[in-house]
């Protein structure tokens, strides 16, 4: 049940923010396009990571964290495997990469402002309502994960915590 109610909320929510707002709103009023020619196809490695990265941490919340990305449904488990273990906001950073993607291939400035007004909505929503929320439900074990893990910029060196499997 979490796997279907997570490919729905794929489906809807990050589906409407990278597609439906764009092609409603944003490029039937874009009139400074760029036109990148062939570095434009450098959108496409952006989208294929950005949704790769989607559904990786998708399957994670599914199968660590036993339950789903929906905020009214999210996991039981606090995930810190996977992408999880070099950055706190995967998810998030999946979305920014495919709007990246698309505003690269439109040479579109609207598409690239409004990937800085994702950035800024992820950021307040995860400090305002996602960290405080993890806080109160794992306690000292995601305050240990925060000292270890950065929100944003993924550290690419990873450290093992005790309570994780060595490779």
């Amino acid at each position: 049940m979490n796997t279907l109610k997570t490919m729905l909320f794929l489906l809807a929510v990050p589906g409407f923010v990278l597609f439906v707002v764009p092609v409603t709103f944003i490029l039937p009023v874009e009139k400074n396009a760029i036109d990148l020619g062939p570095f434009a196809w450098a959108a496409l490695p952006l989208w294929v990571s950005g949704l790769a990265i989607l559904l990786w941490c998708a399957i994670d919340f599914v199968r660590t964290g036993k339950g789903t990305p929906i905020p009214v449904d999210p996991p039981k488990v606090l995930v810190i495997g996977g992408l999880y273990r070099y950055v706190r906001n995967p998810m998030y950073l999946g979305v920014l990469t495919v709007a990246s993607g698309q505003a690269l291939w439109r040479g579109s400035p609207f598409l690239f402002g409004y990937v800085l007004l994702l950035w800024g909505a992820f950021q307040t929503f995860i400090l305002l309502y996602e960290e405080p929320h993890l806080r109160k439900t794992f306690g000292q074990a995601y305050l240990d994960y925060c000292q270890t893990v950065p929100r944003w910029l993924p550290r690419l060196k990873r450290t093992t915590r005790k309570n994780e499997k060595q490779p």
